[in-house]
């Protein structure tokens, strides 16, 4: 019998759209995208490994360059991927406090905290007006903690200072940004330099240029440290070894570009880090490097390292510094 009042259907719940994966298991965390790109943290230094990313949605294929020696128990610094370098660049100068601290500082092969994930908004539809129904999780964010406290107590008692890091790793489809928070947690002072060591993975290294750098003086640490200045036009080719500190006159605002064969392949955009690192150590150099491996694999990588290292950054108790990098494929 038919009834005239029959209760209507009840709405179909909405589905949530696929959401990154994410893993923790022993000393790395992997992040899968629903697309398959994916992004893979030691806790050692809680260095970038792998990224894998696609461009306009085609196949994930890996943009970093990792060195098949890279020695990842913990024991040393990673060789390749995105180690970061705090609180000092390179060697120390012997007058200032980080100098009992080996090259490029505590950070990279202290072993990080995973804090936590938490999803990433597209700011396409994540914006300025945009109601929290409309903003795309597309993505997902990875937070790593360093501090005074936890980092190796052996380096940690050749720089007293309390410190604290946050590391931010976001995957995006198409994207890869690395952040770094700096906090003096302590009642004294300190001045610090922080760098973002990113190993980007080309096809060819000689037929690789970076665009933005035009006109920017620079220290040339293979000549000893010779200032110089970049031509006012073209790009920076690389053709032998390069080990170069970019002082850019825009600073930050200067976005980079780099491109491979004439097309654009990688954009970098930073943020308060004015200094760009550009390092490929060439074949003579690579047979000192013991970790580096093969030993053409010069060929295949090229250094573009967000920073600030060309002076010394003084935090007061209290005070935080952010830098940040955002790796774009073309």
């Amino acid at each position: 019998m038919d009834r005239r009042n029959k209760p209507s259907a009840l709405a179909a719940t909405p589905a949530l759209p696929p959401q990154a994966r994410v893993d923790l298991v022993g000393d790395r965390v992997t992040a899968v995208l629903p697309s398959g790109e994916s992004v893979d943290i030691l806790l050692t230094g809680a260095t970038v490994l792998s990224w894998k990313g696609a461009v306009n949605g085609g196949e994930p294929a890996e943009r970093l360059w990792l060195s098949e020696g890279a020695v990842l128990d913990g024991s040393k610094a990673v060789r390749g991927g995105i180690p970061v370098v705090f609180p000092v660049f390179g060697q120390s100068p012997a007058d200032k406090a980080t100098s009992k601290l080996p090259q490029h500082g505590l950070a990279r092969t202290s072993r990080w905290e995973f804090l936590g994930k938490s999803t990433s908004e597209s700011e396409a539809t994540a914006g300025a007006g945009s109601s929290s129904a409309a903003a795309s999780s597309n993505g997902v964010q990875l937070d790593f903690g360093l501090s005074a406290a936890s980092a190796d107590p052996a380096l940690k008692a050749l720089w007293p200072y309390d410190f604290a890091l946050l590391y931010r790793v976001t995957l995006e489809p198409g994207s890869l940004a690395t952040s770094v928070v700096v906090t003096n947690e302590g009642d004294k002072a300190f001045d610090f330099q922080v760098l973002l060591h990113t190993y980007l993975r080309v096809d060819d290294i000689t037929k690789v240029g970076v665009d933005g750098l035009a006109g920017a003086p620079y220290s040339d640490k293979v000549e000893g440290f010779k200032q110089k200045v970049q031509a006012a036009t073209g790009l920076v080719d690389i053709t032998s070894e390069t080990d170069r500190v970019y002082v850019p006159a825009q600073g930050a605002a200067q976005p980079l570009t780099v491109l491979e064969g004439g097309a654009p392949r990688y954009g970098v955009k930073r943020d308060n880090l004015s200094d760009v690192v550009v390092w490929n150590p060439w074949a003579d150099k690579t047979k000192s490097i013991g970790d580096f491996a093969p030993k053409d694999g010069y060929k295949n990588m090229l250094c573009v390292e967000p920073g600030s290292v060309s002076s010394w950054t003084t935090l007061e108790p209290g005070e935080a510094y952010e830098g940040a990098q955002a790796i774009t494929l073309l």
